[in-house]
C-alpha cells in the first residue's frame, strides 16, 4: 500500500465476552446487512479468483457447518476451527502444499482476502434458533478475523540457537479503482510464514499475519493486541505494505497522522493516530532496521531506497512542508515517509510498542514499502483486463523473492539476544 497506506499472534485476553456460553438466552438481533467489502464478492472477479483457486466452496461450506451449531459455544468454536483452518490451507497453497484447486498462481494472496469475506458474510447472516446478540456476532467475527489472518498461529522454536523474525501484510487495497488488485505484502506473508532463512547468523524462522485494511481495526488497536506478546521475544520485526512502482522503500520515519484516504469500507479518516496513551504520544517515530545495510546489498532486481522525506508543520508554523530529510525539532506531523494512510500507521504503531516496551535500543524492526504489483501491457484496463497475467505473477513472485532477501540481510546485521 503505497504513500497513501504489514503477522503476527494475538492477545489471547481478546473479546473475553466470547469464550463461554451466557448463563442467559442471548437476545436475538437482525442479522446486519453486508459490509461494503462483502458487497464486492458478487462481482465477476472475485468470483473467477474463488473459482481458479478452488476457494469457491469456502463460504457455503463454512455457512454448512455454522449451521450445525445449537449454542453460541459451539458456533464459535466453529468459527475459531474453520478460520484457522482457512489460514492454513492459503498458506500451503502458497507454499506448494496440496493440491492447488485451480490455474490460478499459488502465489496468489487474493483467495484468502475474498474466501474470508465469504466467511464473514456468513456469520453477519447467521440467525440462530438458539438466538445470538450483537455482542456475541461481533465477538465471532472477531474470532474469524484473527484467526483466518494468522494471527493466532505465530509459533516460534523454543530455546535459543533459531533466530526469530515477524513480518505483517495486508490485504487487498482500492478495489473500487480495480476489484481485481492483489496485494504483494500479503502474498509474502502467505509464501514466508513458518518457512526458515539461512542468515549469516546461523537459522531465521519467520512467521507472519495479515492485517486489514479498514480504519477502525486499527482505532480497535488490534495491531497492539496482536504484536505485544511477541515483540519482547522477537529479534526483528518488519512491516511490510505495497508502495510505489518500480522501488523498494525503508520507511525512515513514521508520523503520527491519518490523511483520510478512504480504507476497504469506503471510509475516510482524518486526525491524529489514536492510541492508548496519548499523553505521551509522539508525533514521529523511526526505524531501527539496519537500513544502511539493506540499501547496500544485492536483493533483487528492484532498487531499495532509505526514504527519508517526510510532512510536516514546523514549530511555530501553520502549513505543512516537506522536508526531505526528515522531521525538525518540534513539528507536528501530517506525513511520515509511508505517507499518512494505514502503512504509515501499522509502522507507526508497531514501533511505538516497540519503544513503549523499553526494546528501541535492541530490537530492530520498522517499515518495508513494496513496489506496486502491476499487470501486464495490454492487460491494464480492470473493465477489459483478465484476472492475472504471465507478467502480473512474475512481479509478484520477484517482490516475494527480495522480500526474503531483505529480511536475510536485516537478521545478518543484528545480533540474537
Amino acid at each position: 500500500m503505497n504513500s497513501l497506506r504489514v503477522r503476527i499472534g494475538v492477545l489471547g485476553l481478546t473479546l473475553l465476552a466470547g469464550l463461554t456460553t451466557p448463563a442467559t438466552t442471548a437476545v436475538a438481533e437482525t442479522a446486519p446487512s453486508p459490509t461494503v467489502e462483502e458487497q464486492r464478492l458478487d462481482g465477476a472477479a472475485p468470483r473467477e479468483i474463488l473459482r481458479r483457486s478452488g476457494f469457491d466452496t469456502v463460504a457455503t461450506d463454512f455457512a454448512r457447518s455454522l449451521g450445525s451449531a445449537r449454542s453460541y459455544a459451539q458456533a464459535r468454536h466453529i468459527v475459531v476451527r474453520e478460520g484457522s483452518a482457512l489460514w492454513r490451507r492459503a498458506v500451503d497453497r502458497a507454499q506448494g502444499r496440496g493440491p492447488a484447486g485451480g490455474d490460478l498462481s499459488r502465489d496468489d494472496d487474493r483467495p484468502l482476502y475474498w474466501a474470508r469475506l465469504g466467511m464473514t458474510r456468513e456469520v453477519r447472516a447467521f440467525e440462530p434458533e438458539f438466538g445470538l446478540s450483537a455482542e456475541q456476532r461481533t465477538a465471532l467475527l472477531g474470532e474469524l478475523e484473527r484467526t483466518s489472518r494468522g494471527q493466532t498461529a505465530v509459533r516460534y522454536p523454543r530455546g535459543k540457537g533459531v533466530k526469530r523474525i515477524l513480518v505483517t501484510g495486508f490485504d487487498p487495497f482500492t478495489l473500487d479503482r480495480d476489484v481485481r488488485i492483489s496485494n504483494p505484502s500479503g502474498a509474502t506473508a502467505l509464501a514466508l510464514d513458518g518457512t526458515v532463512i539461512e542468515t549469516a547468523d546461523g537459522p531465521a524462522r519467520i512467521e507472519t499475519a495479515v492485517f486489514p485494511v479498514r480504519w477502525r481495526d486499527f482505532a480497535d488497536l488490534t495491531v497492539e493486541r496482536t504484536l505485544r506478546p511477541y515483540l519482547p521475544t522477537v529479534d526483528l520485526f518488519a512491516t511490510v505494505s505495497q508502495g510505489r512502482a518500480g522501488r523498494f522503500d525503508v520507511e525512515r520515519t513514521n508520523g503520527a497522522w491519518r490523511g483520510g484516504f478512504p480504507d476497504n469500507e469506503n471510509i475516510g479518516t482524518t486526525g491524529t493516530i489514536p492510541v492508548s496513551d496519548p499523553a505521551s504520544q509522539p508525533q514521529w517515530t523511526t526505524t531501527t532496521l539496519p537500513y544502511r545495510a539493506i540499501v547496500a546489498a544485492d536483493t533483487g532486481r528492484f532498487p531499495v531506497y532509505d526514504n527519508t522525506s517526510v510532512t510536516e508543520i514546523p514549530a511555530g508554523g501553520t502549513g505543512p512542508v516537506v522536508r526531505p530529510d526528515g522531521p525538525s525539532e518540534g513539528s507536528t506531523a501530517r506525513a511520515g515517509g509511508g505517507g499518512n494512510y494505514l502503512s504509515n500507521e501499522i509502522a507507526y504503531r508497531a514501533t511505538l510498542l516497540r519503544d513503549r516496551l523499553g526494546l528501541h535500543e535492541v530490537l530492530p524492526g520498522g517499515h518495508v514499502h513494496t513496489p506496486v504489483l502491476q499487470f501486464g501491457a495490454g492487460n491494464t484496463d480492470p473493465a477489459t483486463g483478465t484476472v492475472t497475467d504471465p507478467e502480473f505473477v512474475r512481479n509478484r513472485l520477484d517482490i516475494i523473492d527480495q522480500v526474503r532477501a531483505i529480511l536475510n540481510v536485516a537478521a545478518s546485521t543484528t545480533v540474537t539476544r
